[in-house]
């Protein structure tokens, strides 16, 4: 008897560790040197800042449908769990340099993978989810409405109205990834803005969007996804130039608890990927530079999911890492 209750003990507690926090998986693309650099690759970490790229630092995900690339990938939760879905820009600059048509002819669609585990992917399917004449679907987000109990589905498109002038942020409506509803301009400013990203923290959203009047990242909160949203004036990288692709994620501890928030940035104008900044809120945006983060390639513009520790397990064991770089 005692030892069936130490097996079981035993059992429900690997059982329930398995389910306690574990680390992070990042998605993310190289680049468009080739083909495959313009696809969805893999990182992760314990602590979500000494990162490993997964299957060896070869794409995890790879799309031949549209324009046969992928870029700007984007993961999330479904509410509720047991199933997640990653969706992306359709693009390869790789195979059609012209980032013209790009701007003005590209795709009207997003790429969509799902899965129930993070390791099987179904996918890719196209779905169309810009206006008629819009010339591009770039960057893709989404996140969850408490109040409305769908999710918000966001992107940069320019538009045959202004003879693709400028990019705003349109967005649509979905309950599954697979139907979407009409879409409709979600922020307009005087000037072009790209790459937004929205995270809920204590009640509210808060908003970072890069904003080419500055060619730097602006944060806004709300209480409601459809607003109305402030300026935070006191941004600490309000005036940092050449930063784009933002993504945001809670750093906690091995309970769960958040102690600080990660702003990636991508250094475009340099070309040198991510960089992070470390504020111990997100009330207030005070974002201070930090230097002990690791990346074993340049990391892209992508997003970071926390992910449980039979997660991280499963990862690890389906798509096992490269050697770390000397």
């Amino acid at each position: 008897m005692f030892k069936f209750l130490f097996m079981t003990l035993l059992i429900a507690s690997a059982s329930g560790a398995a389910e306690g926090p574990g680390g992070y998986l990042f998605v993310t693309f190289k680049g468009e040197s080739t083909p495959l650099t313009e696809q969805v690759y893999f990182g992760l970490s314990r602590d979500g800042r000494t990162w490993e790229a997964l299957q060896g630092g070869r794409p995890v995900l790879v799309s031949a449908a549209g324009e046969k690339g992928v870029r700007d990938p984007f993961v999330l939760r479904a509410q509720g769990g047991g199933k997640a879905y990653l969706i992306a820009t359709d693009l390869s600059i790789h195979l059609n340099p012209d980032w013209g048509r790009a701007v003005r002819a590209g795709s009207r669609s997003l790429l969509v993978w799902e899965t129930a585990d993070l390791v099987n992917w179904h996918g890719p399917r196209l779905v169309e989810v810009a206006p008629p004449d819009a010339g591009c679907t770039w960057a893709p987000e989404a996140i969850h409405d408490e109040e409305r109990g769908d999710y918000l589905v966001f992107w940069a498109s320019t538009t045959g109205r202004d003879d693709f002038q400028r990019h705003r942020i349109w967005a649509a409506r979905t309950k599954d990834f697979r139907t979407f509803g009409e879409p409709f301009i979600y922020i307009e400013k005087p000037t072009t803005i790209i790459d937004t990203t929205i995270v809920r923290d204590g009640g509210r959203y808060h908003r970072f969007t890069k904003d080419e009047k500055y060619k730097a990242i602006t944060l806004e909160v709300a209480d409601r996804l459809d607003g109305p949203w402030q300026d935070v004036t006191d941004f600490s990288l309000a005036r940092l130039v050449g930063y784009e692709g933002p993504a945001c994620f809670p750093l906690t501890d091995a309970e769960g608890r958040t102690r600080s928030w990660c702003l990636l940035l991508d250094h475009y104008s340099k070309g040198e990927g991510y960089k992070p900044f470390v504020a111990s809120a997100l009330e207030g945006g005070a974002f201070a530079p930090a230097s002990d983060f690791q990346f074993p390639f340049r990391f892209r513009h992508g997003t970071v999911l926390p992910v449980t520790t039979g997660e991280y397990e499963r990862l690890r064991q389906a798509y096992p890492p490269m050697p770390p770089a000397p």
